[in-house]
């Protein structure tokens, strides 16, 4: 039972967001900026971001030559430049709000390695260049297949080099770090270890359902609104979602002496991306390997992916040089029948945004915007 202190203090809200990953918390810094007088509360049922927001590669990216190829065998060429405008306004956004200093954004390129079998894609560069140019007001691509040999990869498997000349590199964990003091310097209230079983409608408000574990009991707090951000783990509370969990393997070395290249790099249709930071190699993907079992909550090392990324640096990335692994971790991002994130409202006060497609810190603040922007329209 809650005090009489606790329901004249505790109990109200006027906007409540369910996740404080990144989606989340902009979007609780939206609302804010929106209603600056209105109480705004996160809650978050892990002492950190549960999904990846925390737990990435720290990609600022927009995608690669391949992954824009793959993307229109199944997509039309105004979705795929849609969606590419989507993930360039978002790191604007970010950068924009929070400062690239605040967020260690540096831009060291992005570049793609080209394997046999993709060769085919050089070819289709100018199309890309010609179809993205509204967006990025540049050529989006160009060869750079004589950094080859100064980044000691493979020859046998990089048989060319595509630049990126859109994207950059961040540190993740300056970023959320920098998205939660500007959340709380704006007056959100961000509770951890809130872990929301369910929320009903009312007529008037919003109930939502949290499990207290110290007093064994479950908690319900009322809000005007309610904002769902809680990407793969979405269906708990809507089960009729289009959100598949996909499971994302990463792992890092200790320091390497001497490392040759600097930035951060694709291949395979964006399945693996790696970067150096701090003399260290990081390295993520292959979940292409086993989707099956990749589609999934548990945030579990999958000893055959994680065996498959320390080949490749082996014999791809670092073909010539000795390295050790430091440590190995998981990340969970969302996905569905298309690339799109899902950014609605799902009655006159449940709203969700959510989906990333593993782009969240591209996509994120922008749909944090958009989601804001229909509150705003319906509350």
């Amino acid at each position: 039972m809650f005090s009489y202190w606790e329901q004249e203090s505790f109990i109200q809200y006027d906007h409540i967001v369910i996740g404080a990953g990144i989606v989340g918390l902009s979007t609780a810094i939206e609302l804010k900026q929106l209603f600056p007088k209105q109480r705004v509360l996160v809650l978050e049922r892990g002492l950190l971001p549960t999904g990846a927001s925390t737990r990435n590669a720290g990609f600022a990216c927009m995608g690669s030559v391949t992954e824009l190829l793959d993307d229109l065998e199944h997509t039309d060429e105004a979705g795929v430049v849609r969606l590419f405008e989507w993930r360039k306004n978002g790191l604007e956004l970010l950068r924009n709000r929070l400062g690239d200093n605040n967020i260690g954004y540096k831009e060291n390129g992005s570049y793609e390695l080209i394997s046999d079998g993709e060769l085919d894609a050089l070819n289709r560069l100018d199309y890309l260049n010609k179809l993205l140019l509204p967006i990025t007001g540049k050529a989006s691509f160009k060869m750079a297949d004589g950094e080859i040999a100064n980044t000691g990869f493979s020859k046998k498997y990089t048989k060319a080099l595509i630049e990126n000349t859109c994207e950059g590199e961040l540190h993740s964990g300056m970023m959320m770090r920098s998205l939660t003091d500007m959340a709380i310097s704006k007056g959100v209230e961000i509770k951890t270890g809130a872990d929301v079983l369910k929320f009903e409608e009312q007529q008037d408000n919003v109930h939502v359902y949290l499990r207290d574990p110290f007093r064994n009991e479950t908690s319900v707090l009322q809000c005007c609104t309610l904002s769902i951000c809680t990407n793969a783990f979405t269906k708990k509370l809507l089960p009729y979602v289009d959100v598949e969990p996909g499971r994302g393997q990463v792992l890092i070395t200790h320091p390497i002496p001497g490392l040759k290249f600097k930035g951060i790099y694709h291949f395979d249709k964006g399945y693996y991306y790696f970067r150096v930071i701090a003399g260290r190699v990081l390295l993520g993907g292959g979940r292409n390997l086993d989707f099956k079992t990749e589609n999934t909550t548990d945030f579990a090392l999958n000893e055959m992916i994680q065996a498959d990324l320390v080949q490749k640096l082996h014999t791809i990335i670092l073909p010539d040089t000795s390295f050790s692994i430091d440590t190995s971790w998981t990340g969970i991002m969302a996905f569905g029948a298309h690339k799109f994130p899902v950014v609605q409202s799902f009655s006159p006060r449940v709203f969700g945004a959510f989906r990333m497609g593993g782009m969240g810190v591209a996509l994120g603040s922008e749909a944090a915007r958009k989601l804001v922007a229909i509150i705003a329209e319906t509350y």
